[in-house]
């Protein structure tokens, strides 16, 4: 009988990293999965949720789209490898795909936002890119209101039955 495996704390599955101000600084039109070119010891960083994506963006290098300025910093898990942890980071699309969001940069002045990285159900790292416009203060406040108003909303339907 073989002995049970040993729980590591990696994710396997699942959102290893988000910018949670992507949809709040931008209004995502379309998203797009792509995969992303990691080295071994990236990937098990990923996968111990490390990483950060919050100041990352995503923009044209020869023809490719790269990830720039994401931050996975080194495993700290006994393996020995030096890497950068800003380097920038081929993203794995298809041409088809690649000529639609550099024509859509290039036309409309939009901004291609990282949003998450994630682990799909073959254990593959993904991102999730989000072809964005970028907002106005305006709307960002009235995103706000709407966000206060469904939290309140839930709240008033929740304690309607209580008796206070």
């Amino acid at each position: 009988m073989a002995a049970p495996k040993k729980k590591t704390g990696l994710i396997s599955h699942g959102i290893a990293s988000q910018n949670r101000k992507g949809r709040f600084n931008y209004t995502i039109l379309e998203t797009v999965e792509a995969g992303i070119v990691l080295k071994g010891p990236e990937v098990k960083s990923l996968r111990a949720g490390r990483a950060q994506i919050a100041e990352a963006y995503a923009g044209e290098r020869n023809g490719e789209v790269w990830l720039f300025n994401s931050y996975i910093p080194e495993y700290q898990g006994g393996v020995l490898s030096r890497f950068d942890s800003r380097a920038p980071r081929k993203l794995l699309l298809h041409k088809k795909q690649v000529e639609k969001l550099l024509g859509a940069v290039a036309r409309a002045g939009v901004t291609l936002v990282p949003l998450d990285i994630h682990f799909n159900d073959r254990g593959l790292a993904k991102l999730t890119l989000g072809l964005g416009e970028g907002r106005k203060t305006v709307d960002k406040r009235h995103a706000i209101a709407e966000r206060d108003w469904q939290r309140d909303k839930a709240r008033l339907i929740r304690n309607k039955g209580r008796d206070d």
